[in-house]
């Protein structure tokens, strides 16, 4: 196994573990991923939130990508990014198991599709697409 496989191994089962020590894997997740209200039901709004660390490399490597789509497509999108270790009693609410995870509402507020790990803005345009949200208009 080459020297990056093994950094990479060690950094999931260290986020797995970090995540767990949060109490994200508890037994309730799926109640809590439920119960995580979208901040942006009123605006009406479709919203991806991407759940993360800002000391967790595809997280760093997410940054640019959701700080893109936020000020492109402003008014029309809302963006937002939760810090898991930051603010674990939010990130508890999502039930997420590994970071970064992206979950994807509709502007009612209803959770549409969620992923874990990197994703281009190409592939989350396109995921919008594949939902009903052409944000190319």
């Amino acid at each position: 196994m080459s020297l990056r496989n093994c950094l990479l191994a060690a950094m999931v089962a260290l986020q797995v573990m970090l995540l767990t020590a949060c109490g994200n894997a508890d037994s309730g997740a799926e109640e809590k991923k439920a119960a995580a209200p979208p901040t942006a039901v009123a605006a009406q709004l479709p919203r991806l939130v991407d759940l993360g660390a800002d000391k967790c490399i595809p997280c760093i490597m997410m940054e640019p990508v959701l700080k893109d789509l936020k000020t492109e497509y402003a008014g029309r999108m809302q963006v937002e990014f939760i810090d898991v270790w930051k603010n674990r009693e939010q990130a508890a609410q999502y039930g997420v198991q590994m970071i970064p995870t992206q979950i994807f509402y509709a502007a009612s507020g209803k959770e549409l599709f969620r992923r874990s790990g990197f994703i281009g803005k190409d592939d989350i345009l396109a995921k919008w697409r594949e939902l009903g949200y052409d944000f190319s208009k």
